[in-house]
């Protein structure tokens, strides 16, 4: 078995399986999952691939279960698909965008949602943290949901649920028209409401997700904007056909209804971003905002944007704010 196994497109997906999965695998479920995403290889051939990742040291065996990506593995992974990466985060966004179904108009249908993880002794802290900036109206949604039981949630830790932005992409194309995701970026709020972008990223070009990079540089002032009404927050940014307007400024109109949170205007083409004459920008507000007050206050919180879909009353039938 040559060096050449570790270009191939085929080890490639394998090693995104397994970096993916959050149990071990054996090689006919992983020769499933590889059909699921278009690859048709035998239990055999699959072994073939898993016997080198058994001698680079890269997966170990948990009885007759199947394997695991070792620490070794998790850095191959890392290092083999960083490439591989560049457009996956916005691909996985609009995957979300078109599983979502709400409809603003009845209130009913999934929305897309991210899944925050604290450690449980955190918890008051992080929820007192998410309740301010629901309280001031610049997350995504002003709800969210505490989750115990979910297999993705390791022992001591509790997860949060917020409503991704991305739902409103799929409202919008639910209705017809064509959306774009372009930016995730810094917005200035002032005491007036006005609001202004400060730096901008493309979601096309990264191999992680912006708003992270943001939230961990320590980019936001999320705390001061909802405590003294001015500061630095978070908004993504997609783009529609500029004759849609009238359509766009009706599901906005709706979605505020709905408790949803835009920046200044409905968020739409009111901003310093790049004219275009065809198309128009519509602004978000993100539920990073409320994972982001909670890391300047110094809490660790590791968040999954884009973790799936859950019905939009889950979320908004929470206690209270949760």
């Amino acid at each position: 078995m040559t060096p050449s196994i570790r270009s191939e497109r085929k080890y490639l997906e394998i090693l995104r399986i397994l970096a993916e999965s959050h149990e071990p695998l054996g090689a006919k479920r992983l020769s499933e999952k590889m059909a699921e995403r278009g690859f048709v290889l035998s239990d055999r051939a699959v072994q073939y691939y898993l016997q080198y990742l058994d001698e680079m040291g890269f997966t170990a065996k948990v009885g007759n279960r199947g394997r695991l990506l070792t620490e070794a593995g998790i850095a191959e992974s890392k290092r083999a698909l960083v490439e591989e990466q560049i457009g996956f985060i916005i691909s996985k966004l609009e995957r979300l965008a078109f599983r979502s179904t709400f409809d603003p108009v009845t209130g009913k249908g999934t929305v897309a949602y991210n899944l925050s993880l604290v450690r449980e002794e955190d918890l008051p802290g992080v929820t007192a943290a998410f309740d301010e900036v629901a309280s001031a109206g610049y997350g995504f949604l002003n709800t969210y949901r505490v989750v115990e039981t979910d297999p993705r949630i390791p022992d001591g830790h509790i997860g949060i649920m917020t409503a991704c932005s991305i739902t409103l992409d799929g409202v919008l194309q639910k209705m017809g028209i064509p959306t774009r995701l372009e930016y995730a970026g810094r917005i200035a709020v002032d005491e007036n409401g006005s609001a202004s972008f400060l730096d901008l990223i493309g979601y096309r070009g990264t191999s992680v997700d912006p708003l992270h990079l943001f939230v961990s540089a320590g980019l936001t002032s999320i705390n001061r904007l909802v405590t003294a009404g001015a500061g630095v927050a978070l908004a993504n940014v997609r783009a529609v056909p500029s004759a849609a307007r009238s359509r766009v400024e009706e599901a906005v109109g709706l979605m505020e209804e709905r408790g949803f949170n835009f920046p200044a205007r409905r968020g739409i083409g009111e901003f310093n971003l790049p004219e275009h004459p065809y198309r128009l920008f519509i602004a978000a507000f993100t539920g990073m905002n409320m994972v982001g007050n909670a890391v300047e206050k110094g809490y660790t919180v590791k968040t999954e944007i884009g973790a799936g879909t859950t019905p939009f009353e889950y979320l908004v039938g929470a206690t209270g704010s949760r």
